[in-house]
């Protein structure tokens, strides 16, 4: 007997447990439980993280909010976007988890929308494939893609900025945006010492610098209260970026805080605190009637 349970993210198909074991028996991660992972990802639901933001931009920290959208859908290998029908295509599918990240905050009388898409597979041991990133405000738009192919990052950058758009390079080292995902997975993916990293592409926007690869440094501390932080340091930038988040399964992200020390010694500190947590489906909810459900993520 075939159950097939569809949605718009998520394809399930179960044939007994015949089928589940060498599904699990491909895995090339390690640290991944399959049971305990597929309990809680292929639900057909998204996990929803609201922060409480503090971002810093133009010498000043502006409230706003950050959203963490975690949810695991079919990829193509082939082309690098969500398959629509992955049960016609098995061979070109894989699993990825895929980590939306807004923020939303005001600069005096005009508003600062970013987003951040990370692409990364759950059971094979390669970097996330794709990696897009968008900062739209009143003066333009800018965008980042970046996809791995044959041992690089080829990147491509749009912007309305003449000295920055349009541009494209390759890229041969691992991307920091990747962490988020890496630590929902197994934390213990990550590797730890002096690492080759592309730092996140939504600070790179914001400083700008070019987009390259940067000496890093990874470090993992525990908190206490089952709590424990990812640091990485990029001593030749000044950035620092720590995740603090849950040690335990399914490894919840609780904050995250970015420090960039500029070179003439001013720092600028963003932070972003978890609220609230929702696991939904909604995309089955874009009426008006679900509004009121923003209210209960506290947006």
């Amino acid at each position: 007997m075939i159950l097939i349970r569809r949605n718009k993210f998520n394809i399930l198909w179960v044939v007994g447990l015949s089928f589940l074991l060498p599904a699990c028996n491909s895995s090339t991660r390690e640290g991944i439980n399959e049971g305990q992972f597929s309990t809680y990802w292929y639900q057909g639901k998204a996990e929803i993280n609201v922060f409480d933001l503090q971002q810093s931009r133009y010498g000043e920290v502006r409230p706003g909010t950050a959203v963490m959208i975690f949810v695991t859908e079919d990829f193509s290998k082939s082309k690098q976007v969500k398959l629509d029908n992955p049960e016609k295509k098995r061979s070109d599918a894989q699993k990825v988890l895929k980590l939306n990240m807004t923020r939303e905050f005001m600069t005096g009388v005009y508003p600062y929308n970013t987003m951040l898409s990370v692409f990364t597979p759950v059971y094979d041991d390669v970097r996330s494939p794709k990696l897009t990133a968008s900062v739209t405000e009143w003066c333009g738009q800018a965008f980042t893609q970046m996809n791995y192919k044959n041992g690089n990052y080829r990147t491509s950058e749009f912007s309305y900025f003449e000295s920055e758009g349009d541009t494209d390079s390759k890229i041969g080292a691992s991307a920091e945006d990747e962490l988020f995902n890496l630590i929902r997975l197994n934390p213990d993916l990550i590797p730890m010492g002096n690492q080759k990293l592309i730092p996140s592409l939504i600070f790179q926007r914001f400083a700008h610098i070019p987009l390259k690869a940067e000496q890093a440094t990874i470090s993992k501390k525990e908190l206490g209260s089952n709590q424990a932080e990812i640091e990485v340091v990029y001593n030749e930038i000044g950035r620092k970026f720590s995740i603090q988040y849950q040690q335990f399964f399914p490894f919840e992200v609780l904050s995250f805080t970015e420090t960039w020390t500029k070179s003439n010694g001013q720092q600028e500190i963003t932070t972003a605190t978890r609220s609230s947590m929702q696991m939904l489906d909604y995309w089955n909810k874009n009426e008006s009637i679900y509004e009121p459900l923003r209210k209960d993520l506290g947006l």
